[in-house]
């Protein structure tokens, strides 16, 4: 690994006491799904952008780029199954904000390559910084707002510049002020990596060397700019507050100073096993998304360096989150405010010949990190139970005092806190709509099997305890006949008990057991689909 950067280290939080705060600043008691908590708490909501979970030392990663994130999941509740509720980034974002499914709140894809869908969340949508507000608290939201174009953060009740777009908009003229106010230079890149088109034109920026000292970068602008909310909040006679900082990245294009750009040595990294992926009995989009991120068209020596440079924007982005952390101490906030961080969905990174996402449900983009720290809650604990990014809106609102309800596809995290055992489903459903094109599929995901329904192609089965790469797809195996009928069927009974119309598909394409409804939804033949 190259030389370790100061920067990666802030000093040492201290351990909450084990007894909990004794000086509140808001002193009054609750329950909360049988967790203790107070009332009204501060919540700072620390978020990230196509993030794998193994970047993370707490996750198993051994370079120890990620000091800031290892302390708060190790004073706080680690989730080893955390799941976005579909991997990409503004359906997952909006799910986050009203705490709905996609297919219920209906934002189902990017607007930038949007085919169709709707571009904007319906009028009255619930989000729950409408109901913080309504309790009282002060609302900011700084970064990565991403869900629609119409409507902005501040049309939804949040403080802070409206910074539209998928990636750093570094045109941006707040960002351009803070840079002139400081006297650091424009952005400037150079050294860009970026393979070959199957038409033979220039394929996507993947990474590139930015000429700016991390002071000037968006990253670091956009932690100034949370620690100044933070400082305003705190100044504001005691009132509760919920703050989310949202960095664009380490989605790609990774474009890093030089400090970061080259922080870890390609010959330190480990590619994923599934970098051998073939293809073979895998829908072809598979294969085509390959060639559109133009993976076979570089050598595998700038896939190592891709992975390092990754993992060198995931460490600056846990030094900016150290900075605001540490701001949080220094203003007398840590013993209030309950800290998340997560984030939108994963990333490839060179996994099964892949960048960035799309219409492959593996693991490294539907697996994703999850922490959450609660004042006077237990320090270090490890939760392996399906939990989503879902479960955040109701989380929050309980931590608000608000009436999680209108959160219908999501359930509060305190109970999972307390480190007590929890009754709580032993699996997760998760979905995806298209990106560069309409792509309907939906996910079944058990402690060791995962089925994935292809409606356009063949459907994947993946056995997770012998094959946790995802490279075998045994969904036709004759000896997996039974997982199989099992999983469909569980499958199709959550799809019908969420309302979510998928399930119309596998009636009649699948053994789904007995149909108490007539499938033609026309009234006109009572008994079609029923067995004799």
């Amino acid at each position: 690994m190259a030389e370790r950067n100061d920067r990666l280290l802030r000093p040492g939080r201290k351990a909450q006491d084990e007894d909990g705060p004794e000086d509140l600043l808001h002193g009054r008691s609750v329950h909360r799904g049988g967790v203790q908590v107070t009332e009204p708490k501060n919540i700072l909501f620390l978020m990230t952008d196509q993030h794998r979970a193994d970047t993370l030392g707490a996750y198993g990663n051994q370079l120890g780029t990620t000091p800031n994130l290892d302390e708060l999941a190790r004073t706080g509740t680690r989730f080893d199954r955390w799941y976005t509720p579909t991997a990409i980034c503004t359906p997952a974002r909006a799910s986050l904000l009203t705490g709905q499914a996609p297919f219920r709140h209906k934002l189902l894809a990017n607007y930038e390559r949007n085919v169709g869908y709707l571009e904007d969340l319906g009028e009255g949508q619930f989000a729950f910084s409408q109901a913080l507000r309504d309790r009282g608290y002060n609302c900011g939201l700084i970064g990565k707002w991403h869900v629609g174009t119409r409507k902005s953060a501040g049309d939804f009740g949040f403080d802070g510049p409206d910074l539209p777009g998928w990636h750093n908009p570094v045109d941006h003229p707040d960002y351009l002020a803070y840079l002139e106010e400081r006297g650091l230079p424009p952005y400037e890149i150079s050294d860009r990596i970026r393979g070959t088109l199957p038409n033979g034109g220039p394929g996507n920026l993947l990474a590139a060397r930015l000429h700016q000292p991390v002071e000037a970068t968006f990253e670091h602008y956009l932690a100034t700019r949370a620690i100044e909310m933070l400082e305003r909040y705190a100044a504001d006679g005691g009132k509760p507050f919920f703050l989310a900082l949202h960095f664009f990245g380490p989605h790609l294009p990774y474009i890093l100073p030089d400090e970061y750009f080259d922080l870890i040595d390609p010959a330190d990294v480990e590619l994923p096993r599934s970098v051998a992926e073939t293809f073979q009995g895998k829908p072809m989009v598979q294969k085509n998304y390959s060639a559109h991120w133009t993976f076979d068209t570089m050598p595998i020596e700038t896939t190592r360096k891709l992975i390092a440079i990754y993992q060198g924007y995931v460490a600056l982005i846990d030094f900016e989150l150290g900075r605001v952390l540490d701001a949080m101490e220094r203003l007398g906030l840590a013993d209030d405010t309950s800290v998340f961080f997560t984030c939108d969905h994963g990333e490839f990174t060179g996994s099964h010949r892949l960048h960035d996402k799309g219409p492959a449900m593996y693991e490294d983009i539907y697996r994703t990190p999850g922490l959450l720290r609660v004042p006077g809650q237990p320090e270090g604990v490890v939760r392996d139970e399906f939990v989503s990014l879902l479960d955040c809106t109701a989380t929050i609102l309980e931590l608000a005092s608000a009436d999680p309800k209108a959160a219908v596809d999501s359930r509060s995290l305190l109970p999972l806190v307390s480190g007590e055992p929890v009754e709580w489903d032993d699996d997760i459903v998760c979905e995806f709509h298209g990106h560069h094109f309409p792509y309907p599929q939906r996910m079944l995901r058990t402690d060791r099997y995962k089925l994935v329904v292809n409606p356009d192609s063949v459907n994947e089965l993946y056995d997770l305890e012998l094959d946790p790469d995802e490279l075998l797809n045994v969904y036709e195996h004759p000896e997996q006949a039974e997982v199989r009928s099992r999983m469909l069927r569980r499958l199709y009974t959550v799809l019908r008990e969420r309302g979510d119309n998928f399930y119309h598909w596998m009636t009649s394409m699948y053994d789904v057991g007995e149909v108490a409804y007539d499938p033609t939804m026309s009234g006109l033949d009572e008994t079609t689909y029923q067995k004799e």
